[in-house]
């Protein structure tokens, strides 16, 4: 199947969401969704920690499958990419925003968040955003690991309530969720 980001309109924003587990293909398939979208930038959002082999691999094997034109930007402070950047973006993933903000405390976090949202709202440009399913089995042992879980989880919903296109991907396969799911009324 043949999938296309057409007409997308110059007025206000397109956001394309992509969520699914590790190693489930949401990167390859958000790839895929914007294989043909001009001057596209790829947010790389995470730092590069030269000392974690494991980890230069996967980013080495990221960097082979994506087309030389786009160009990349590994940050840790989405925040000012969005403000500053224009032009259709790639962000993978989510989870680097929830990283850089893992520390402080809620009140900041929701200020954070809730910027986060205003900024994707107000772009006028296609934005992919690749976003990890987590807590679905495992209750993390630390702190740290249940806060990343609550905050990709709601800030997640947020990115789904404001897309045009929400994905998951599973076991390399690609299921539209906006066709056959409904909305939980809160």
């Amino acid at each position: 199947m043949n999938i296309k980001v057409a007409s997308i309109s110059k007025e206000s924003s397109h956001i394309i969401f992509i969520t699914g587990g590790t190693k489930s293909g949401k990167s390859e398939f958000a790839e895929h969704l914007a294989k043909d979208i001009k001057n596209l930038s790829y947010v790389a959002l995470s730092e590069n920690n030269l000392e974690d082999k494991e980890w230069q691999r996967r980013i080495y094997l990221h960097q082979k499958r994506r087309p030389k034109d786009w160009e990349l930007i590994e940050t840790t402070d989405l925040l000012n990419t969005l403000r500053k950047k224009d032009g259709p973006l790639l962000i993978d993933s989510i989870g680097g925003f929830i990283m850089e903000s893992i520390d402080k405390e809620h009140k900041q976090w929701l200020t954070n968040m809730n910027s986060l949202i205003n900024l994707l709202k107000k772009r006028k440009f296609v934005t992919l955003i690749v976003g990890e399913q987590v807590g679905w089995s495992l209750v993390s042992e630390y702190k740290a690991g249940n806060t990343y879980i609550e905050r990709i989880g709601e800030l997640q919903k947020k990115i789904t309530k404001i897309s045009n296109n929400n994905w998951l991907a599973i076991n390399g396969r690609a299921i539209k969720i906006d066709e056959i799911s409904i909305e939980i009324p809160t």
